[in-house]
Parts: C-alpha cells; structure tokens; sequence
C-alpha cells in the first residue's frame, strides 16, 4: 500500500479572460496578500505536498508561497491547451503520490480541513469531491490507480470525463469556500467579503 500521501495540485495557468482588465485575476489582492496567495495558503495549511502549476508571468507570485521545486511553469502554448494538460502537467509531476487533488488557484476561500476531508476520502474511494449543501465543489481528488489516464489528460474539459467513469463520492464539508471561484469582478467582491466575515 502506498503511505505516500495525496498530493494536491493547484492549477493556476488559465488565461483570465473573464475577469477584464489587464492584471490576471490571481493577482488581485485578496486579505493580506492575493488571490492565488490566498489559494496556496489554505494549500499549505492541508498539510499536504503542494505543487502549483502556472505560467512564467505568475511563476513568481506562486514562488512567494511555494518552493521553487513545488513550482511547475507550464508555456503559454500548453495553458491554452487547456485544464486537462495542466493537470496531466502537475500528476507527472507527482508520480509516486497515493492520489492527486485538484483545486483551481482561484477558489481562495476553500479551508485545509476541507482539502483534509477529501484526501481522506480517497482511501476508500477512485474519486472524490467536496460538495456544500449538496452542491458539488472543489477539490476533486483522484487515487492512484488513475495515474495513467490523468497524465495524458488535454483540452478543456480537465477531468470530467475520469470523474463520470467511477463511481465519485461526495464529501460533505461545511465550507461554502468549496464552491466560490473568481472569475469576474463580482465573484472577487464577493470573495473579499467573505474572507472579511471569516476574520471576525
């Protein structure tokens, strides 16, 4: 039995094109620091291996939190190729872990426990989600045994199509965070509220 444990990957070499403007959305400032600062501190604070993988822009705001060799820079070319290579890119990464959780760089709000709580999900379990009041959220996390097909992974749908093929389980969490992603202005306003409720 592998006693490796899961690695998480956080996947942070999308374009941005949502947000507008010209700063990328994982650069807006967020708390005390930003976006994807936010994202790979509640990372860290699983206690899990942690590797970030990103674009050469956003290697060094990913370098402020992680060590050089948790960062994976992936090309230009290879992020517009889509969620499913930059996934494939962090699982080859992480070769002999017992399993791979995913988590988007821009769901800063997602608590370690949560992340806990799916990683231990993946003992029992191929795949597995957080889910909040039924919704399902992120991460998702995979077992070992998927290693070779999320390592070839490409285009856009990242790893839906694995997801569909085994049976997932839905790990309850009481983390709204699970379900918040920035993609606009909006969900960035939104975002910083509640990161402020949670302080108080």
């Amino acid at each position: 039995m592998n006693k490796t444990p899961p690695a998480l990957i956080v996947l942070a070499a999308g374009q941005s094109r949502r947000f507008g403007g010209n700063a990328h959305k994982l650069q807006q400032p967020m708390g005390t620091s930003d976006v994807l600062g936010c994202s790979l501190d509640h990372a860290a604070g699983s206690g899990l291996p942690v590797v970030v993988v990103t674009t050469a822009a956003l290697a060094p705001l990913a370098a402020r939190h992680l060590a050089a060799e948790d960062v994976v820079v992936v090309s230009d070319e290879e992020a517009r190729r889509g969620m499913g290579h930059t996934i494939a890119a962090g699982v080859a990464a992480r070769p002999h872990a017992s399993g791979w959780l995913v988590l988007p760089g821009d769901m800063p709000l997602v608590q370690p426990a949560s992340i806990c709580a799916v990683a231990a999900a993946l003992r029992l379990h191929p795949v597995a989600y957080a889910q909040h009041q039924g919704r399902r959220g992120h991460p998702v996390g995979f077992a070992a045994e998927l290693y070779s097909e999320l390592v070839v992974l490409t285009g856009d749908e990242g790893a839906r199509r694995i997801s569909a093929r085994y049976p997932a389980f839905g790990v309850d969490v009481d983390d709204p965070g699970v379900l918040m992603d920035v993609d606009t202005p909006a969900d960035l306003a939104a975002a910083r509220e509640a990161l402020a409720a949670q302080a108080h």
